[in-house]
C-alpha cells in the first residue's frame, strides 16, 4: 500500500509552504535565534575554571600540605597538621595541649561580623522601604546615591576615615570647639566597626529594596482600612515580602565582614585581629602556608553551609532568594 504523501502546510494567502515531516525533521537539527553552538563556550569554561575554581582548589590541596622546615612555600606531604594546630598546640617536648587562641580570633571576627549584620540591617530596612514608596523618577536618583560609594575604592574610602577619625579630625575637632576632650577613636575596635558598617551598608540595602521595589503598597493601605495595626501590616504584609532580599543582604554583609582585611588593619591599626588578618600574617609574617590555607577553607566551609542553609529557606518557603545586588 502506497504511503500517503505529507500534508504541505498553509500560510494564510494560502501559498504552501514546507511539509509538517520536514518541519520537525529541519527542526531537530536548529538552534534558536541568537544561541551558537556549545563549543563557542568552551573558552569562557576555562577561563572560569582557570580563574575561579583553579585557586579554590590550589587552597584547599595546600591546606592538607606539610610546612618546610625552614618556613615558607610547601612540601607534597600530605598531614592534618594545620587543622590541627586550629585547636591544639604542641611544645618541644611533644605535650598537645589545647589552644584557644585561634578560637577567640574566631570568636572576634564572628561578632564583628554579626554585629555588622544586625546594624546595617536595622539601618538598611527602613531606608529601603522608604526608598520603595517614593515616585520611579525619585526611586532612581535614591538608588544612584546608595551605589555611589562603589565608585571610589575602597582604600580610598577608608583612609578618609582615617582622617575624619584620627586625635585632629572633624569628630575630636567639633568635640574641642563644645569643649569636651578629644577622644580616641582612631585605631580601636569601634573604628574597625564602624568602617565595615559603613562599607557593607549598601549591599543590605539593594537587596531589601529589590524586593519590596515591586510592591503594590495599596495593599498594606487596605489593610488599615479593614483595621490592622501598623505593626499587623509590617510583620505580616511587608516582612514576608521583603524576607528573600532580608536572607540575601544577610549573606553579602556577613560572610564579607567576617573575613574582612582592609578595616582592621587600617582603622584598627594591628590592635583588632580578625580572622583576615591571621591569614594574611600566615602567608606573609609567619609563612605558615599550609595553615593559612587551613584557615581559608574553614570560612569557605562557612560560607558553603550559609549557602545551603538559604537554598533550604528557598524551598522550604517556595520564595526564590538570589545572592546578587
Amino acid at each position: 500500500m502506497k504511503r500517503p504523501e505529507p500534508r504541505p502546510v498553509a500560510d494564510r494567502t494560502g501559498v504552501n509552504m514546507v511539509p509538517l515531516s520536514d518541519q520537525k525533521r529541519r527542526g531537530r537539527g536548529t538552534r534558536k535565534p541568537g544561541s551558537f553552538a556549545w563549543p563557542g563556550v568552551i573558552p569562557a569554561l576555562i577561563i572560569a575554571a582557570l580563574f575561579t575554581i583553579g585557586p579554590l582548589v590550589i587552597i584547599i590541596v595546600f591546606s592538607f600540605m606539610s610546612r618546610p622546615p625552614q618556613g615558607g612555600g610547601i612540601v607534597y606531604q600530605f598531614t592534618l597538621e594545620p587543622y590541627i594546630n586550629f585547636l591544639f598546640q604542641s611544645d618541644f617536648v611533644g605535650n598537645t595541649q589545647f589552644d584557644p587562641r585561634y578560637l577567640k580570633v574566631f570568636g572576634d571576627s564572628l561578632f564583628q561580623g554579626a554585629v555588622t549584620t544586625i546594624v546595617c540591617l536595622v539601618l538598611s530596612f527602613p531606608i529601603a522601604l522608604w526608598i520603595a514608596t517614593r515616585s520611579a523618577k525619585l526611586q532612581n536618583v535614591l538608588v544612584l546615591l546608595v551605589t555611589i560609594p562603589f565608585w571610589t575604592n575602597l582604600l580610598v574610602r577608608t583612609y578618609a576615615w582615617m582622617l575624619i577619625l584620627n586625635e585632629n579630625g572633624i569628630v575630636n575637632e567639633a568635640l574641642a570647639a563644645l569643649g569636651f576632650p578629644k577622644l580616641e577613636l582612631l585605631y580601636t575596635p569601634m573604628a574597625s566597626q564602624l568602617g565595615l558598617i559603613y562599607t557593607f551598608l549598601p549591599f543590605m540595602v539593594l537587596p531589601i529594596y529589590s524586593s519590596l521595589a515591586g510592591f503594590d503598597f495599596r495593599l498594606a493601605e487596605a489593610a488599615y482600612d479593614l483595621g490592622a495595626k501598623k505593626v499587623t501590616v509590617m510583620r505580616r504584609i511587608i516582612l514576608p515580602l521583603a524576607m528573600p532580599g532580608i536572607v540575601s543582604g544577610i549573606l553579602l554583609v556577613f560572610m564579607p565582614a567576617f573575613g574582612s582585611y582592609v578595616q582592621p588593619v587600617l582603622l584598627g591599626g594591628g590592635n583588632v585581629l580578625l580572622i583576615g588578618n591571621l591569614i594574611a600574617s600566615q602567608f606573609g609574617d609567619a609563612r605558615n602556608w599550609p595553615f593559612g590555607a587551613a584557615l581559608s577553607v574553614v570560612i569557605l566551609i562557612m560560607l558553603m553551609i550559609a549557602l545551603i542553609a538559604i537554598a533550604l529557606y528557598s524551598r522550604k518557603s517556595g520564595k526564590k532568594v538570589e545572592i546578587s545586588l
